[in-house]
């Protein structure tokens, strides 16, 4: 007989302490209880990026508070839960540390399962959350570190057919907003300076996109945007230079998104054709709609989290441990960080931009 699954999900990865309470009824319907994220921006503002040293300092002061107060927030009560999930990987070393540390501890105390989880995983599952979303399914992951496009087969069940060989996505707009004078994190303000810009004012150059397959490329972009910096003088030349930017963004990735379209359709033929779009970038409005008009195109049905589930959270941290346990997985309390962690562990490594195809 099936019964209420109640999670708690600790998340550290890089610079949001986050914890929240998950719970899934005997029914399969989800509720997250309580969903506290407490954000390092300001922090990191002088330095123009995340300094990990720092960042771990940040999670070890906050991460006490932050879980106590996703417990209180959720009216359940520690004894209440029925499992303990906290990212292990892949991150910043000294910041996984500390939330799986926490994440052990509450677990061994309590005497509950412990659910190790793959950061990338979580966000590969957020969508199925709110949606009943069957497997497989094709995932476009977009985030600061990570851009991959992955084949869903099932829980723990990962197959890459393409990547970036060189920089995130997420990282792409952070760059490129430091060039042009836009405080960290860019990306949000990226997106708000392209809505005054006019998008035809610069042609850039877009990476590999002629190659077969669907591997991406974005050092060059980013260098052809520190080439034109000499003529970016005044507010309206950054809002067009931004307008530009994602432009240019949004053509990659839809010829990109269309290539994965097909080779997902040409290996699940008898197959809802489902595509979701997760991680940070999922959360540019401009880029949503770009791959829901691609997705109907190609007759796919898309799912896109919820804005506020976009970046690093604990919500997806405990539904992923409810998932995993679901599926009578545990982990063992000396489990060790892994900075290092892909989804598809048998998908080959590319060296960066000088690969040949």
């Amino acid at each position: 007989m099936k019964k209420d699954l109640t999670f708690l999900g600790i998340e550290t990865s890089c610079d949001e302490t986050a914890a929240s309470v998950v719970r899934e009824d005997a029914e399969g319907n989800v509720k997250i209880l309580s969903n506290v994220i407490s954000s390092q921006v300001d922090e990191h503002l002088k330095f123009g990026g995340v300094v990990p040293e720092n960042a771990a300092r940040s999670h070890a002061e906050k991460i006490d508070i932050i879980i106590k107060k996703a417990i209180d927030d959720s009216k359940c009560k520690f004894e209440e839960l029925d499992g303990v999930a906290a990212t292990a990987g892949p991150g910043l070393l000294v910041c996984l540390m500390v939330g799986l540390s926490a994440g052990k501890s509450i677990a061994g105390i309590l005497k509950k399962p412990f659910l190790a989880i793959n950061h990338l995983e979580g966000h590969a599952l957020t969508p199925r959350i709110f949606n009943k979303i069957e497997f497989p399914y094709l995932l476009l992951l977009v985030s600061g570190g990570h851009t991959q496009f992955l084949i869903v087969e099932g829980i723990g069940k990962y197959k890459r057919i393409g990547t970036t060989i060189d920089d995130a996505l997420g990282e792409t707009f952070d760059k490129t907003a430091k060039m042009i004078g836009l405080e960290f994190p860019g990306g949000p303000k990226i997106e708000k300076l392209a809505e005054n810009g006019n998008e035809k004012t610069y042609v850039l150059p877009k990476p590999i996109l002629n190659h077969p397959g669907c591997n991406l490329s974005f050092a060059g972009l980013k260098t052809a945007i520190l080439r034109l910096l000499p003529k970016i003088k005044t507010k309206k030349d950054k809002e067009n230079l931004a307008a530009s930017f994602q432009k240019t963004i949004n053509e990659i990735l839809y010829i990109k998104c269309k290539s994965a379209m097909t080779e997902f359709i040409s290996k699940y033929k008898k197959n809802k054709k489902v595509f979701v779009i997760s991680g940070g970038v999922a959360s540019n409005k401009s880029i949503r709609n770009n791959l829901d008009k691609l997705s109907k195109e190609m007759g796919f049905e898309n799912f896109f989290p919820p804005i506020e589930l976009c970046s690093d959270n604990g919500a997806m941290i405990a539904w992923a441990g409810i998932e995993r346990f679901k599926k009578g997985i545990e982990d063992d309390l000396e489990v060790l960080a892994k900075p290092r962690w892909p989804l598809d562990p048998d998908a080959p490594f590319l060296k960066g931009a000088g690969v040949k195809y």
